[in-house]
C-alpha cells in the first residue's frame, strides 16, 4: 500500500488570501487599513475644497497675530497685546492647574467617602451615600453653577471686611477672605531672594522654586534608596530595620533649611481701600470649578473605592483583627493597598474625565483653553477648524499623560506572578 501525503507547502494561490487561516487575518487588516486611509483621504480633500471655495486657508499664522483681549488670571505675564499663541498657553495652564488640583482634592474627597459609606455609625453611612448620590446624579455643569451662585450671591463684598463694624470675618486663622468677587490668600515672601532664572520671552523661574523642587527630587530618591537598603537587609537577616525617620527626615529637614535660608514666610492678605491687597485674589470662576469639578468627581471616586474594598475577602479584615490591628490600621495597611489594583484602572478614567470636564469653565468666566483658543481666539480670527484641531491635540496629550502616568503606577501595585 502507498501513503499519499499532502505537500507540507501547497504552492500559493490567490483563494488562500480567503480561505487559507495563514493569510486571512492578514488579508482583511490590509483590506480594512485601505478603507481608513480612502476614508481620510476623502476627508482631506473634501475639507481643502470647502475651503477654497471659502476663500480660506489651512495655516496656524494667526497664533502669532495680537490677541487684544485681557484674561483675568493669568499664572504668567500677560497683556491684551501678546499673540494668541501666549494666551493660548495661558488658557493651557489655567486648565492644568484646576484639573491638577481637582485631581488632588477628588482623590482625598472621594477615598474618605468611599471608606466613609460602609462605617458601622449609620449616620455617617447615609450622610455618605446623599452625598454620592445627590452630585452622581445631578449634572456637573448646574454643580458648577450653583457654586458660582453661592461665591457671588452669599458671600459678602469686600468693603464687609472693614473697620469695627465688620459684618464679614476671615477664616483659615484670618488667612483667607471669601467674598463676592473673589477669593483672597496669602502669598509667600522671602527675606533672602537668591532671584531669578530668565528663560526669555518673560518666563522666569525663582531659583528658590527651583531648589526646592531638586531637594524634593533628591530627597525622594534617597528614600527609595534607604527602602532598597532596607529590604536587602531585611532579606539577609530576616529582620527589617526601622527606617520611617530617615524617609521623614530627607523629605523634611532639606525644605525645612531652605525655608530657614530663604525666609519664606506668609503674608495675609489685607483689606486697603476697597480691595484685598498682599495675598493673591483668585478669581472666584476657579474656586466655583474646582469645587464642582472635585465635589462631582469625588463622589464617583467614592463608588470605585467603595467597589474596590468591597472586592477583598473578609477573611484579610478577620485575620488582621486576629494579629491584633485595630480597625484604622488594617484598612490603610491590608485592605487598602490591595484594593488599589481594583481601583486603578476606573480611576484613570475618573481622572480623564475631571480633565476634560474643566472645559465647562467658559459657565463661570474662567479662561481655560477652551475660553482662550477656542473661544476669544477662534472667534477674533475666524480659524475654527485651527483652533479646534488644537484643542484635541491638547485634551488628547494631556490624557494620553494621565493614561501613561496611572498605567505604570497601576503596574507598580499589581501583583506579581513568581
Amino acid at each position: 500500500m502507498t501513503d499519499v501525503t499532502a505537500s507540507a507547502n501547497p504552492p500559493f494561490r490567490p483563494g488562500m488570501l480567503i480561505h487559507d487561516r495563514r493569510y486571512r487575518s492578514m488579508t482583511f487588516q490590509v483590506i480594512v487599513f485601505i478603507l481608513v486611509m480612502a476614508l481620510l483621504w476623502w476627508l482631506v480633500s473634501n475639507t481643502v475644497r470647502n475651503l477654497d471655495a471659502l476663500g480660506k486657508d489651512f495655516n496656524f499664522g494667526f497664533l502669532w497675530q495680537r490677541a487684544g483681549y485681557d484674561i483675568p488670571q493669568t499664572p504668567i505675564p500677560y497683556t491684551s497685546s501678546d499673540t494668541h499663541f501666549r494666551a493660548a498657553v495661558v488658557g493651557l495652564l489655567n486648565t492644568l492647574i484646576v484639573s491638577i488640583l481637582g485631581c488632588i482634592a477628588a482623590t482625598v474627597v472621594g477615598i474618605v467617602a468611599g471608606v466613609a459609606r460602609l462605617s458601622r455609625n449609620w449616620l455617617i453611612a447615609r450622610l455618605m451615600t446623599v452625598y454620592v448620590e445627590a452630585f452622581r446624579n445631578v449634572p456637573l455643569l448646574l454643580w458648577i453653577l450653583i457654586v458660582f451662585a453661592i461665591f457671588t450671591e452669599i458671600m459678602p463684598p469686600p468693603n464687609a471686611f472693614r473697620g469695627d463694624n465688620a459684618t464679614a470675618g476671615m477664616i483659615l486663622f484670618d488667612n483667607v477672605a471669601l467674598t463676592n468677587r473673589y477669593t483672597a490668600i496669602p502669598t509667600l515672601a522671602m527675606a533672602n531672594d537668591p532671584g531669578s532664572l530668565d528663560l526669555g520671552a518673560r518666563i522666569t523661574f525663582n531659583w528658590a522654586t527651583i531648589a526646592f523642587v531638586v531637594v524634593l527630587v533628591g530627597g525622594w530618591f534617597v528614600r527609595r534608596m534607604i527602602g532598597a537598603w532596607a529590604q536587602r537587609v531585611q532579606d539577609q537577616t530576616g529582620s527589617r530595620p526601622t527606617t520611617w525617620w530617615m524617609s521623614l527626615a530627607v523629605m523634611t529637614l532639606p525644605s525645612l533649611l531652605l525655608i530657614w535660608y530663604f525666609g519664606l514666610s506668609l503674608v495675609p492678605p489685607t483689606l486697603k481701600g476697597f480691595n484685598f491687597t498682599g495675598g493673591i485674589n483668585v478669581q472666584n470662576g476657579l474656586v466655583a470649578l474646582w469645587l464642582a469639578l472635585t465635589l462631582y468627581t469625588g463622589a464617583f471616586i467614592a463608588e470605585i473605592v467603595r467597589a474596590g474594598i468591597l472586592a477583598i475577602s473578609r477573611g484579610q479584615s478577620e485575620a488582621a483583627f486576629a494579629l491584633g490591628l485595630r480597625p484604622g490600621r488594617t484598612m490603610s495597611l491590608v485592605i487598602l493597598p490591595q484594593a488599589l489594583r481594583v481601583i486603578i484602572p476606573p480611576l484613570i478614567s475618573q481622572y480623564l474625565n475631571l480633565t476634560k470636564n474643566s472645559s465647562l469653565a467658559i459657565a463661570v468666566g474662567y479662561m481655560d483653553i477652551k475660553g482662550t483658543l477656542g473661544g476669544t481666539t477662534l472667534n477674533q480670527t475666524g480659524r475654527e477648524l485651527e483652533a479646534i484641531l488644537l484643542m484635541m491635540g491638547v485634551y488628547l496629550v494631556l490624557s494620553l499623560i494621565i493614561s501613561g502616568g496611572m498605567n505604570l503606577f497601576n503596574a507598580r501595585v499589581k501583583l506579581k506572578e513568581r
